[in-house]
């Protein structure tokens, strides 16, 4: 271990009601230049991605309501892909508890709900893509969930790749949504997956 570096596993209490949910979801303890990055980081892709779609041209086949999904979506797998990332959020999901296993899997199948609204509404009615990733994000977040704990990380990376790579070769999607798979799998399998020690850098050295 360095010397300048620790390791801190300290969950600080947070307040009862919705803002403690709030903030138990986001992770508690956030510091504030977590909290920095994360809103810079999202501002910018966030506007990264919106002139991507604009300038592709796709945006002006959509219906509003499907671009009011896609717009959301994206907004959520950036934004998670940061939080996830995140000491706060990795001392949270990964705390020694009976039931930090089986929220980490209900969190991963929640996205469900990401994959049908993109694939039935926004792809219309696409449904091989809807149960193929479906497949993929299920068995993936199994496979990282039970693999040995020294090797969930380079696990998790082949199946993100894996998925990227199906995505990219056998299911049909508009190159404006290519962006989609990359972000959808690197939240869940990698950021939200993977345990990872939150280090602090020591203000005693």
């Amino acid at each position: 271990m360095r010397a300048d570096l620790r390791i801190s596993w300290e969950i600080p209490a947070t307040p009862p009601g919705l803002a403690g949910r709030l903030e138990r979801f986001m992770g508690p303890g956030k510091s504030r230049s977590e909290s920095v990055v994360e809103t810079l980081g999202l501002f910018g892709c966030a506007l990264l991605l919106a002139a991507g779609l604009w300038t592709s041209g796709a945006a002006h086949d959509w219906s509003t309501g499907q671009l009011a999904v896609v717009a959301m979506v994206g907004l959520d797998l950036i934004g998670g892909v940061l939080t996830n990332a995140t000491n706060a959020a990795k001392r949270w999901y990964h705390r020694a508890d009976p039931g930090a296993r089986r929220a980490r899997l209900l969190f991963v199948a929640a996205h469900l709900i990401h994959l049908a609204a993109m694939g039935l509404f926004v792809l219309s009615g696409d449904l091989a893509w809807t149960l193929t990733n479906a497949a993929l994000l299920l068995g993936g977040a199994l496979v990282v969930e039970f693999a040995p704990m020294h090797l969930r990380r380079p696990v998790a990376m082949a199946l993100l790749m894996a998925a990227a790579l199906t995505n990219l070769f056998w299911l049909a999607v508009p190159a404006a949504l290519a962006w989609f798979a990359p972000l959808f799998f690197l939240k869940l399998l990698v950021c939200h997956l993977v345990p990872e020690a939150p280090l602090e850098r020591r203000r005693d050295v």
